[in-house]
């Protein structure tokens, strides 16, 4: 079966690693803003100024680190962005136990863990790309996408468990083990990693106007800038009614906080099923058309959330259009993340990546700031039905032709 293949031990360490430190995220899910709300006392203002600046900032610091991930051995820096990551996450419950915990340090260190997080999956990347096949990408792809969506809907029911029990601290000192553990991960893949070749002196001196070669080899392909614009939208759209949409469950309509969990937690095996059955539909239908496809019908939910009432009824509706959308989002995501790998050049994926996960996180923390004065304005309800209306044309920038040569479509499609 071609969700089977033997992608070798140096992708076993990295899919290990990236499972660790995925679930160890997952299970500290919220904790930043549990630990402003309970034990800083910080007020709705402050929550979100922590959640949207750690986002935006971290994304600012990101820039000038595609380029200098770009000439750089891949395995060295995922594991200085895992031992970032732990130290900077290590430093919360350090400064609790002595009582010196503030709400500039949460925000330092939001900004530092969201910055090493878009070096280390810019290295990843382009480290994935270079130890798998690019027929086998895909397959590759659709295992980080099921461990992810598996991550998500065990991780936050376990990881309030715990907070429950023991408080967001200790959810914290999981995630930040997590990152430790993954870079021990990293680390026993061994072998040797070739430096990678500096073109000239231009790609030498990271100067001004090489911070931005990620965007203009992005927006000069064919093929990866429609895919850059539909991403990037439709991550944001999502994202900027999520919150939206808990006001209007948990408030207008005064669903119980576990039904909420209940109406986004078991949505998430869609993500589960669709990633699974992404590299099958693949063999069958070729890559550019299930991702067309895919990416067409992940466009199609997110109106329905606009007609959510009380009771049993709404609760249901919402679980319907969240599996549906993530399903949709389980198969098109590592086709689109395998497809983004095949099309970039070898020398410019660490800053491709580092670009687009910049402007991404950008975008999500800029229109999740507009929806929010949106919604006070008309009320969640409209503005979530306007993002639903604005996702209904997102299909329209997928890339209408398949960029791919035909014998790599042969190749692609292989079950071999």
């Amino acid at each position: 079966m071609v969700a089977r293949r033997r992608l070798g031990r140096r992708f076993g360490w990295l899919w290990a690693a990236y499972a660790v430190s995925t679930f160890g995220t997952r299970l500290a899910f919220d904790a930043f803003a549990l630990i402003a709300i309970l034990v800083l006392h910080a007020g709705p203002a402050e929550v979100s100024v922590l959640a949207a600046a750690g986002l935006a900032v971290g994304a600012v610091v990101a820039v000038p680190l595609g380029p200098w991930v770009e000439f750089r051995r891949k395995r060295p820096v995922m594991v200085a962005m895992d031992l970032t990551r732990f130290v900077a996450l290590m430093s919360v419950p350090a400064a609790y136990a002595v009582g010196l915990l503030g709400f500039v340090q949460l925000l330092v260190v939001s900004v530092v863990v969201g910055a090493a997080d878009i070096a280390f999956n810019a290295a990843g990347g382009a480290y994935l790309k270079a130890i798998v096949r690019p027929e086998d990408l895909v397959v590759a792809s659709g295992r980080f996408e099921s461990t992810n969506w598996t991550a998500t809907v065990l991780g936050p029911p376990l990881g309030t468990a715990a907070i429950g029990f023991f408080g967001p601290v200790l959810t914290v000192v999981t995630d930040a083990v997590s990152h430790l553990l993954s870079a021990a991960g990293i680390r026993a893949i061994g072998g040797h990693e070739p430096q990678p070749v500096r073109a000239g002196t231009k790609e030498v001196r990271l100067r001004f106007g090489g911070l931005f070669e990620g965007w203009r080899y992005i927006l000069a392909h064919p093929a990866l800038r429609p895919l850059f614009l539909n991403t990037v939208l439709v991550s944001g759209l999502i994202m900027a009614t999520s919150p939206l949409l808990a006001v209007l469950m948990l408030g207008d309509l005064g669903f119980a906080p576990w039904q909420y969990g209940l109406a986004f937690g078991l949505p998430c095996v869609g993500g589960i099923i669709g990633s699974r059955l992404a590299p099958r539909l693949v063999a069958r239908f070729g890559r550019h058309r299930v991702m067309l496809t895919a990416g067409t019908l992940r466009a199609c939910w997110s109106l329905g959330p606009a007609f959510v009432r009380p009771g049993v009824a709404g609760l249901v509706l919402v679980i319907v259009v969240e599996f549906g959308l993530i399903t949709c989002m389980g198969v098109f995501n590592p086709v689109f993340a395998a497809y983004r790998l095949d099309r970039t050049a070898t020398d410019r994926v660490a800053r491709t990546l580092s670009a687009w996960s910049v402007t991404s996180k950008a975008t999500v923390a800029v229109m999740t700031g507009l929806w929010g004065l949106l919604a006070g304005i008309t009320g969640p309800r409209v503005a979530i039905a306007v993002a639903g209306l604005l996702m209904l044309l997102t299909p329209f920038l997928l890339p209408r032709h398949d960029h791919t040569p035909h014998h790599e479509r042969d190749l692609a499609r292989s079950p071999t």
